[in-house]
């Protein structure tokens, strides 16, 4: 079915940037759920573990006493607070300077110009050296093998030189 003017083109293009749309949101709602329980886990097991290693201590932060007019964990919460705000607004703030110094007025606008900026990286394909790997030991002992052979290269070419 081909409505009046608008070519089968046109509406491919237009179905194909909602689901663009609707992936994007899906995307930023599974980000904003992995960061917020990554947050709620890294909290709690952070007060599971202060709790665990004095129990006494850990009470004695959760109630106010006659010394102290502020529990422990009402500082402490303060504190989550105002180091979010800060960091949160920190980082806005330089965001949008370097939004506003590159000149950009969309986010494609503002990728091109600062990709035009930065270095390019370059292209690894086919790759150089190994990229598989069947442990830690093995990528270390790989980078201590490739460093040696820099090493012995580099004294060769030394040796060389010196000889000419």
């Amino acid at each position: 079915m081909v409505q009046m003017g608008v070519s089968t083109k046109e509406i491919n293009q237009t179905a194909d940037s909602e689901r663009d749309k609707k992936f994007k949101r899906k995307a930023t709602v599974f980000l904003a759920g992995v960061g917020g329980a990554s947050v709620l886990f890294g909290f709690g097991s952070a007060l599971a573990l202060s709790k665990k290693r004095d129990p006494e201590f850990f009470g004695k932060g959760l109630v106010p006493t006659h010394t102290l007019s502020e529990t422990g964990a009402s500082i402490a919460l303060r504190a989550l607070g105002w180091g979010s705000l800060l960091a949160v607004s920190g980082c806005s703030i330089i965001f949008y300077g370097i939004w506003k110094v590159v000149g950009a007025s969309n986010i494609s606008e503002f990728r091109s110009k600062v990709g035009s900026m930065l270095p390019s990286i370059p292209k690894n394909n086919p790759p150089h050296g190994r990229t598989e790997f069947s442990g830690l030991n093995d990528l270390l002992q790989y980078i201590i093998d490739e460093d040696n052979k820099k090493k012995q290269d580099k004294l060769r070419e030394d040796t060389s030189s010196e000889s000419s």
